[in-house]
């Protein structure tokens, strides 16, 4: 399988959070130069308490919609993974118009910056875009049904799949480098159950000596990915020059 090499800089958007602090740390050790972009809405200073002082990564507080930040940070960017967002059933249902509004304006704004710089650019989507599946194996090119607009829950799923949309349109009409990757349940250390996450929940609710909560039937079946192994094949993706 041929390759690309890895890009020297590099700008990770939610770089504090729980996926993009480990990504930050395995580009880190491929010899990239990193800069971590947060507005630690979500994720967290100590996330990055490892790579802090590493001489190759910057830090820098702010938007992902900051269109003038974005501009600056990616001028002498040789490519970008877009992790941010607002993520958790708990967000999304607390606080519903920011979640929307600052996951589709960080999409719009990451791949406007990104044709403009001609940065190659990994988008991080979801699994939840498969939508209302049928507990068959899931292909890319099976059709898509969300469930109703009145239900929140079908917001992120609804968003993700337009920054897929978005960044093959930009593909097809710039020919901009873009790779898309549906996360699947990530799961690992450094993950909070503060927003509905349900291994950190559980862990938990076992410390506690609580009952652990279980919806619906208990018949459930989940696919989760450890966060190395999720990391692992992000960057593999970005590396490899058929995708």
């Amino acid at each position: 399988m041929s390759t690309i090499p890895i890009r020297n800089k590099i700008l990770v958007t939610g770089a504090a959070g729980f996926i993009g602090s480990h990504l930050c740390e395995a580009l880190l050790a491929r010899g990239a130069v990193v800069i971590g972009l947060d507005d630690l809405s979500t994720g967290r200073q100590a996330n990055l308490q490892q790579i802090d002082s590493h001489p190759d990564f910057r830090f820098v507080e702010g938007d992902v919609s900051d269109r003038v930040l974005v501009d600056k940070l990616l001028s002498d960017c040789d490519s970008i993974y877009h992790l941010a967002a607002a993520v958790g059933v708990k967000l999304l249902t607390e606080n519903p118009l920011a979640s929307i509004k600052n996951n589709s304006r960080g999409i719009d704004t990451i791949f406007d910056m990104a044709d403009r710089h001609r940065c190659k650019i990994f988008f991080a989507s979801s699994s939840e875009v498969y939508g209302k599946a049928d507990g068959g194996a899931l292909r890319e090119t099976d059709p898509v049904s969300l469930g109703p607009s009145t239900v929140l829950r079908w917001s992120y799923g609804c968003g993700k799949a337009l920054g897929e949309y978005l960044g093959l349109s930009y593909f097809r009409q710039t020919n901009l480098p873009v790779v898309i990757g549906r996360f699947f349940n990530i799961c690992g250390p450094r993950q909070t159950g503060a927003y509905g996450m349900v291994i950190p929940r559980f862990v938990e609710a076992a410390l506690a000596g609580t009952e652990i909560p279980v919806y619906g039937d208990g018949q459930q079946v989940r696919s989760f990915t450890y966060v190395t192994d999720a990391v692992r094949a992000v960057i593999d993706l970005m590396e490899t020059e058929q995708a």
